[in-house]
């Protein structure tokens, strides 16, 4: 089989090759084709992965290009995990919003629907070219704001393109850990949007082992998650947020910390990345060393402004294990091409399982996958906070993609203006003309 990247050079991608590494079975992926505009920054990820091949007699054939029909061609699976404007596009998000006094994370707030409204034109036009080049491809995409972005694909590809994160994947397997139990063995009943899902159970054997978590305030505390939100708070919800909800139910704590820190998260991730490419370059020096220090430090200063205004200290090992979005990935492609029946949290359309949504709204819901895709599990309604919530984000996400279509200034302006988490129709219209002046991707908007 062939497996696409598309974002090919991107500093993640060895995870998705060393996931690959691991699995010798029959009906494998034996070549895998990167493909990005930054030819340097492919160089680079091509050599990390020769490091990480080296002594695996059957490792998967790496071909590395520019040319995009050409990586596309043969594919069996194409993953999608581009950054529209590069990470100096997610500094500039951030840096703008925080002038304005609101959140400018990638995906959540000003900063996400920012990124959403240059993503989406490129995510549209690539699931075409997917669609002609390699019509019987199954697209997994990885690509922020994955939710959004899935759903603006999904009228050129669609029930063969599936959206994944690891971020429900990680909570999950945290909490089924804490408990005591077999995070294989254990059905999580978590439900919402992509960065906007909570865990309202987990059960074992038939029975709801969250409660007991719940009436722990010790052991709620003892987790990333329980630090973040705090004890109390988790039993007044009586669910597990998704760690994005810090943003939310937090937004003065977060913004002010985000506002008080030396350098934004994609202003770290910039400098750091850009250290980690010239370092690869150069001869003699270990790309894939390189990229175990960068990936190290990375993981360890994950959400620190978060965790600092929570007073939740530094990382702890077990909260350095994610989801592991690549383990997601190989384990949706085994079902796929193997009819290798999985249970996983991925984005896809509602078709009636989310009640409250239209059926074409993507949701991250647990689902069943085999040789025919993803089939979503029915789930109970959202309480109405929560709801509430998932419908206003909702409306955001339609007024990104109405935009994006359109080019309308005024449908821009609709989707900053309606994000709970921007407070004033005044500073949509500062912010839709801070980005715009910023950012070139924005030039279609008039």
């Amino acid at each position: 089989m062939k497996l696409t990247i598309l974002g090919g050079g991107g500093f993640r991608v060895p995870l998705v090759y060393g996931a690959l590494l691991g699995d010798h079975a029959e009906g494998r992926v034996t070549a895998v084709a990167l493909y990005d505009h930054d030819p340097a920054r492919l160089t680079a990820i091509a050599r990390v992965l020769t490091e990480q091949a080296a002594g695996i007699p059957d490792a998967p054939t790496v071909t590395a290009g520019t040319d995009l029909d050409e990586a596309l061609r043969g594919a069996d699976f194409v993953f999608s995990a581009i950054r529209v404007g590069g990470l100096e596009g997610r500094a500039a998000d951030e840096r703008i919003a925080l002038a304005e006094g609101v959140l400018g994370q990638e995906t959540t707030g000003a900063g996400g629907v920012a990124y959403g409204l240059r993503t989406v034109p490129v995510a549209r036009e690539l699931a075409l070219r997917i669609a002609r080049a390699a019509p019987d491809a199954w697209v997994i995409n990885f690509t922020n704001p994955a939710g959004l972005v899935t759903e603006a694909m999904v009228p050129a590809l669609g029930g063969r393109v599936i959206g994944i994160c690891d971020s429900p994947v990680g909570l999950g397997r945290r909490i089924a850990r804490l408990l005591g139990a077999d995070p294989a063995r254990a059905r999580v009943d978590y439900a919402g949007l992509n960065h906007l899902g909570w865990v309202r159970g987990l059960y074992v054997d038939g029975r709801n082992e969250l409660p007991r978590l719940l009436d722990d305030p010790t052991l709620l505390e003892s987790f990333e998650e329980g630090r973040l939100f705090g004890a109390d708070w988790l039993r007044s919800l009586g669910a597990v947020p998704n760690e994005y909800l810090h943003y939310y139910y937090f937004n003065r704590e977060a913004v002010r910390a985000y506002q008080e820190a030396e350098r934004t998260r994609g202003a770290f991730l910039r400098d750091q990345q850009a250290a980690f490419y010239t370092e690869a370059a150069r001869p003699g020096t270990s790309a894939l060393a390189a990229w175990d220090r960068t990936r190290a430090e990375r993981e360890a200063t994950y959400m620190a402004e978060n965790r600092e205004a929570a007073g939740a200290g530094e990382r702890e090992d077990s909260d350095l294990e994610s989801g592991g979005y690549e383990q997601v990935a190989l384990a949706l492609m085994r079902a796929i091409a193997r009819d290798e029946r999985a249970e996983l949290i991925l984005n896809v359309p509602n078709r009636g399982t989310l009640p409250g949504l239209d059926d074409e709204a993507v949701v991250e819901v647990p689902c069943t996958v085999d040789s025919k895709g993803p089939r979503a599990a029915p789930v109970a309604p959202l309480p109405y906070h929560a709801a509430g919530l998932v419908a206003s984000v909702k409306a955001v996400e339609r007024a990104v993609l109405a935009a994006s279509t359109s080019g309308s200034r005024r449908d821009a302006v609709a989707a900053f203006a309606l994000h709970p988490l921007v407070d004033s129709v005044t500073v949509a219209r500062r912010l839709l003309d801070a980005y715009t002046a910023a950012h070139p991707g924005l030039s279609h908007l008039r």
